[in-house]
């Protein structure tokens, strides 16, 4: 099932994907970007229920066509033993398989590890699921926003007496970078002769536990639970968005010594601040982050946005300008480093931003948005099935 003259580094790789919502397809997406081929089999039925979340982009939803670009999608039955028939001749030519289903879906379909090993011994099976095995909370079904619940991450976000969810999914993208990153050194160790496990798994919990490294470390020595900051950070001072003059938001931050004795000094012009023995440390500085954020905010408010970042600039302060989503579209920096392609999609061409890796020599293949069964005739039969064949699966309903 191979795709003649794709370049990139998993060129060759096919994956086959059992997905719903982000976690997976982010994987499947990012091992897509880097070359694999990637078919999404979804069910005839609605299909992937991310489908269907809104219909904002030309009657499609903003999260499907994110997560799927460069996909081929098979409508099939799963529950058929037709349409399972078929999912095991993909697997048979696939090296990759990742799912995300509900908490057993995989085992009754007889698509768990253990099944796997021993029907397709060669193929690397990726699962993404919310809490891993063993535990009191395996059995529920896990949401990015439950996740981050469940792991803290709203304790630490917002402010005190008012959590919130970080804005974009990370336990859903996360999960999914960490199951790409595990397919990967699979299939890099296979490539060199070594025997590699059958299976990985990933879950939700334990990446976004793994991503609350900084607060659960330091309450378990402190005993302390840090409060969310809103735009700032318990851990160093002075970091956070301070207004400006001209009504915009300047965002300042220090993680050393040195670089607040530059910010005092040649910022904000007060070498008293420098020199107060209350703020010569971090922890000085974190202990009076209301004494320091009331002086920087004074002298923001003087000064408009474009004065601010320039004098920082020239101090070495690191800095950035709050923007909205809106701005962020119509980013400078995304312009003129060329970042924003055009794919493909079922409502017609959209623009969408090439993946964070830079591979010297390699050009993303950026594909199309699949619709829904899409690719199914063509894929069955590239596995050997007539057409009078597909016309049968499809009248049984074992197709879409």
């Amino acid at each position: 099932m191979g795709r003649e003259g794709r370049e990139g580094p998993l060129a060759g790789i096919t994956v086959v994907a059992l997905e719903q919502a982000v976690s997976a397809p982010m994987c499947t997406r990012t091992l897509g970007d880097l070359g694999a081929r990637v078919v999404k089999v979804e069910n005839p039925r609605g299909g992937d229920f991310a489908r269907h979340y809104d219909e904002v982009v030309g009657g499609l939803a903003a999260h499907f066509v994110w997560a799927n670009r460069g996909k081929e999608s098979v409508a099939l039955d799963l529950k058929s033993r037709a349409g399972m028939r078929i999912m095991h001749r993909l697997l048979d030519r696939a090296d990759v398989l990742v799912s995300n289903l509900a908490p057993g879906a995989t085992a009754k379909l007889g698509l768990a590890a253990a099944d796997l090993a021993a029907s397709h011994p060669d193929l690397i099976a990726v699962e993404i699921d919310g809490y891993g095995p063993g535990g009191p909370l395996s059995h529920k079904r896990a949401y990015d926003l439950l996740v981050q619940a469940e792991s803290g991450a709203c304790a630490v976000t917002g402010r005190p007496g008012q959590p919130a969810k970080p804005g974009p999914p990370v336990a859903d993208v996360c999960s999914g970078l960490y199951a790409a990153l595990s397919a990967t050194a699979l299939l890099a160790a296979k490539g060199r002769g070594r025997t590699v496990p059958a299976s990985v798994s990933v879950s939700l919990f334990d990446t976004m536990a793994e991503l609350m490294g900084y607060p659960l470390t330091y309450t378990r020595h402190s005993g302390v639970e840090q409060q969310p900051l809103g735009m700032g950070s318990p851990a160093v001072a002075p970091y956070g968005a301070y207004p400006t003059a001209d009504g915009r938001t300047v965002v300042l931050g220090t993680t050393n010594d040195r670089e607040w004795d530059r910010l005092a000094r040649e910022l904000l012009g007060r070498p008293d601040l420098a020199d107060d023995e209350r703020f010569r440390t971090n922890a000085g500085r974190v202990a009076h982050r209301d004494v320091l954020d009331a002086e920087i905010t004074a002298w923001c408010g003087r000064h408009d946005l474009a004065d601010v970042q320039d004098r920082a600039d020239e101090a070495g302060i690191g800095n950035a300008r709050y923007n909205t989503p809106r701005e962020v579209l119509a980013h400078p920096q995304l312009a003129a480093r060329d970042r924003w392609r055009e794919i493909d999609t079922p409502a017609g061409p959209v623009p969408a931003l090439l993946p964070p890796p830079v591979i010297d020599g390699f050009d993303p293949p950026m594909g199309a948005v699949p619709a829904l069964g899409e690719h199914t005739d063509a894929v069955l039969a590239e596995l050997g099935l007539s057409e009078g064949e597909i016309a049968a699966l499809r009248e049984r309903g074992a197709v879409g």
